[in-house]
């Protein structure tokens, strides 16, 4: 436990945690302030997107297939078969129960928590299940944090690791943003989204640097061939 709070990632984790806590407990007891901020988020969004067709179909196709829980996981899968063919296995295995629990554990609170999802009178699109947290913003949170850990770890350089910080920003933004937009997530899903999916990845990369505390490499004998020292004749 020492190891894992002593860890940027462990730190981290739990603030994330704790924000979310609080966003959701929010909405739980219908704070006044939030739902009112909710309402008049969703009114205004809804209302341009009434007026903005090009926008809101711009919006599905971004929510439907670049944000997609399901591209997000092809994402996860891809990696996972990298890094089983270089036989880094055993995180590849770490990554994919990670990947699947965040799933779990999203339709786990969605079942408990119960939020209704707003309702229109001319709806632009359509959504199934509980609103909170936002499936789109949890997943995309967690794999962007997956994926950018994984490129540090392969040692990517530090230009294509900020690189690839900024494009993992958009992907959340433009999923909270869209499912707003389209009128199918209040604000506060999206917000309790992007944090429990941050949480979730930060947690599992703690977890992972707890059992392995010196970054040396556990996965597979490929991996250890690699860091031991080459015996020169």
């Amino acid at each position: 436990m020492a190891a894992f709070l002593a860890d940027p990632a462990g730190k981290a984790a739990l603030l994330l945690i704790a924000a979310a806590a609080l966003v959701i407990a929010l909405a739980v007891v219908e704070a006044r302030p939030v739902l009112r901020a909710d309402r008049a988020v969703a009114d205004h969004l809804h209302t341009a997107a009434l007026e903005s067709p090009d926008l809101t179909h711009a919006s599905r196709i971004v929510t439907d297939w670049i944000v997609d829980p399901w591209t997000m996981r092809l994402l996860i899968v891809g990696a996972v078969v990298w890094l089983w063919y270089t036989r880094q296995r055993l995180v590849a295995l770490w990554t994919a129960c990670t990947s699947a629990a965040e799933w779990g554990v999203r339709g786990v609170l969605r079942g408990i928590i119960g939020r209704e999802r707003p309702e229109w009178e001319r709806p632009v699109d359509s959504a199934q299940f509980a609103s909170l947290p936002s499936g789109h913003a949890m997943t995309a949170a967690a794999t962007c944090v997956l994926l950018l850990w994984l490129a540090r770890r392969a040692g990517a350089p530090a230009g294509l690791v900020r690189a690839g910080v900024a494009v993992a920003v958009l992907a959340v933004a433009a999923a909270c943003f869209t499912r707003v937009f389209l009128g199918v997530h209040w604000l506060t899903d999206t917000l309790a989204g992007a944090l429990l999916g941050s949480a979730f990845a930060a947690f599992a990369i703690a977890a992972w640097h707890a059992r392995d505390p010196h970054g040396h490499p556990t996965a597979g004998t490929g991996a250890r061939a690699e860091a031991a020292p080459r015996r020169i004749p």
